[in-house]
């Protein structure tokens, strides 16, 4: 995965790769929840 020009490379293999996802997943869902609270 590269940000910008510079490679980062998920540790520990495919658990490393698995928390990065689990992560980004849960970032979207707290962002979603947020932007109800914030629109209701």
């Amino acid at each position: 995965m590269r940000i910008g020009n510079v490679d980062v490379r998920p540790l520990g293999g495919a658990w490393g790769c698995l928390a990065m996802i689990l992560i980004s997943l849960l970032l979207s869902v707290l962002c979603t929840l947020g932007l109800n609270l914030i629109v209701r």
